[in-house]
């Protein structure tokens, strides 16, 4: 698949990541390895509405099959007046993912694992976004994290920025077909959205059963 230059309208564009941007990554949040390349990564420029309710611009990383709906997704909630604290690149917090999360920073790209285990997370080839991370914790057994987000665990409490079933973030990323972490049984990530990578064979044999009922 071609890593396009994309611009949907001003303030939402992606793009292949500039050498630049190459560089600031390159040992944080991006580490040589046999799963993702570079190539296979867009750069995001994303317009949204900060907690001040003001006009900010951020920048994001994600897989490049998935940059032209993750722009759709930022322009329907920018559309909506939906708040983001901010959504700035993990490296930044030099890919320490506690630090961002506790920073209340949104955000995709980050090749590491899934917390505590060994298993490599869907942030590593950025198929992956957390929103609002604060305010919506990942919960397993008595772990909260970030670590300061204890306040936001109980989630039959009323907050504001709290991501439930009837939140905008989530009806707008289940319309692409995107999951969310806080469906998951053993344990609840609120402020995680994830689209697995497409099976091939499932999807063609799906388009032949929906061409032979119509």
């Amino acid at each position: 698949m071609k890593n396009e230059v994309i611009m949907l309208r001003e303030g939402f564009s992606a793009c292949p990541v500039p050498d630049e941007v190459k560089e600031r990554i390159k040992g944080v949040t991006y580490k040589e390895n046999s799963e993702i390349h570079m190539d296979d990564l867009s750069y995001l420029n994303i317009r949204y509405l900060d907690f001040s309710h003001n006009i900010a611009d951020g920048e994001m990383i994600v897989h490049k099959s998935l940059a032209k709906e993750v722009l759709e997704i930022f322009e329907m909630l920018f559309e909506a007046e939906y708040e983001i604290e901010k959504i700035r690149l993990c490296d930044e917090y030099d890919g320490d993912d506690e630090r961002s999360m506790a920073d209340n920073n949104s955000s995709a790209f980050n090749f590491r694992n899934v917390a505590g285990t060994q298993e490599l997370s869907l942030h590593a080839l950025g198929r992956a976004i957390d929103i609002n991370p604060l305010y919506n914790p990942y919960i397993v057994g008595d772990k909260i994290s970030p670590a300061n987000s204890a306040e936001f665990a109980d989630r039959g409490a009323d907050f504001p920025h709290k991501i439930t079933h009837h939140d905008l973030a989530f009806k707008v990323f289940a319309s692409k077909g995107w999951h969310w972490g806080g469906d998951w049984t053993n344990s609840k990530d609120y402020q995680h959205f994830y689209k697995n990578k497409e099976n091939l064979v499932k999807s063609a044999v799906d388009k032949i059963k929906k061409l032979v009922a119509d």
